[in-house]
């Protein structure tokens, strides 16, 4: 059935809902499942020369870490459990890399978790299951992630922290 499953996540415990679905579809039928994350571009902090600072470079550099460490571990997990899997890191816009990828692996399946936003957070932060919708080709399996009541309080502190001033 399926034979090359991308599974975009952003890090969050509510992407993270969509994985019991891959494991069992991937196990099914016996698919290779690329998992992504895609950093996005954060303004540029420039010195008087024009030059980025320091440490926004350090910043972007803990991230990437940051996100190889998590999808590596994901793929260790999946691997010890017999599942074709690896993992890639990219910069980008989410939508237009997630459909980048897809086209680069051959992807005949994206699997991805709904943070389930409407209203203006939609329009703030943009919906990547949306985007995606209107835009690729092929079959997407998208799930709504409920988020806990202390998950809201920690989302909206690092939403708080990560938003620009």
């Amino acid at each position: 059935m399926y034979k090359n499953i991308l599974v975009p996540l952003d890090l969050s415990s509510r992407a993270e809902a969509i994985l019991p679905h891959v494991e069992e579809l991937a196990r099914c039928s016996d698919a290779r499942v690329i998992f992504l994350h895609v950093l996005t571009q954060k303004a540029q902090v420039l010195d008087m020369t024009g030059n980025q600072i320091e440490l926004e470079i350090q910043l972007y550099s803990e991230r990437r870490m940051r996100a190889e460490n998590y999808l590596l571990q994901r793929v260790t997990l999946w691997r010890a459990k017999g599942i074709h899997c690896e993992y890639r890191v990219i910069d980008g816009h989410p939508v237009e890399s997630i459909i980048e990828i897809a086209d680069e692996v051959n992807a005949d399946l994206i699997a991805l978790a709904s943070h389930g936003r409407s209203g203006l957070a939609s329009v703030v932060y943009g919906s990547v299951a949306t985007g995606l919708l209107h835009r690729i080709n092929q079959p997407i399996l998208v799930i709504k992630s409920v988020e806990k009541p202390t998950e809201r309080k920690e989302t909206a502190k690092q939403e708080a922290v990560s938003s620009p001033s």
